[in-house]
């Protein structure tokens, strides 16, 4: 009769328990990945094989007794530490839909404002451009690939233990929200120069010929200079988007 000691079976399966704890909760909030039309089983699915295929690459996991208070405290500690990579990199993407609020307001189309299921309020349409257009370049830069690599490299850096909230005092997650502006920012501050020095002119116009209607002509300018801006910028986002995502995702490495 073949039988098992209870220290084989932890041995066995702690391994791979820790770290799917650890990618599931990456998948909970990371952009894209947990997106609601993906399945939940996909994700549990993908999670397992990430886990078993990144297995031998991971550090030895301490043996913990799955009956115990410890073993809690463990789970708490892989979870907050997915959640607060798929945490890191919303924050990117925050920042790209500031930019887009702050182009939006400066070419007067704030008022377009839709509701967006995936978030559950509402958004401008050029908020919702650059989300979108974030979200193709997080795709065909291999931003998924990128939150994979990191969240296995973070099992060096924040090793499995029964301290969940140890690793907010070196990721200080509370800072984070300084990145939404600085790269919203970054990324505006072409287009929202432009529609400035659009606006100068014509109050200058507007001086200097008081008899001309600025108000009529002020709306299509700026829609024509905004537009025109978007389309030389939008293919210049790739770069601030790649290094904003590889300096937030740099915490947990």
């Amino acid at each position: 009769m073949v039988s098992f000691s209870e220290a084989e079976v932890l041995a066995w399966i702690t391994p791979w328990l820790w770290p799917f704890f650890r990618v599931m909760g990456l998948f909970t909030a990371a952009p894209v990945l947990s997106m609601k039309v993906i399945p939940r089983r996909v994700r549990l699915g993908l999670a397992l094989l990430i886990v078993v295929c990144a297995q031998p690459s991971l550090p030895d996991m301490p043996p913990i007794d799955l009956n115990s208070a410890q073993a809690l405290m463990v789970i708490v500690q892989q979870v907050l530490i997915g959640l607060t990579m798929g945490f890191a990199a919303r924050v990117v993407f925050a920042g790209i839909e500031f930019a887009g609020e702050l182009v939006g307001l400066q070419m007067g189309l704030n008022f377009a404002s839709f509701f967006d299921p995936m978030t559950g309020g509402q958004v401008t349409a050029v908020s919702r451009l650059y989300g979108t257009a974030a979200a193709w370049l997080f795709v065909v830069m291999n931003g998924h690939l990128l939150l994979t690599a990191a969240v296995l490299h973070s099992f060096t850096s924040f090793p499995v233990a029964p301290e969940p909230l140890l690793f907010l005092k070196e990721v200080q997650p509370q800072v984070w929200g300084a990145e939404v502006f600085k790269l919203g920012l970054w990324v505006s501050l072409p287009i929202v120069g432009m529609l400035m020095l659009v606006n100068v002119v014509m109050g200058l116009v507007s001086r200097v010929a008081p008899q001309m209607n600025i108000f009529t002509i002020g709306f299509p300018i700026t829609l024509s200079v905004g537009f025109t801006g978007l389309w030389l910028t939008l293919p210049m986002m790739q770069m601030p988007f790649t290094m904003a995502i590889e300096r937030m995702l740099a915490y947990f490495q």
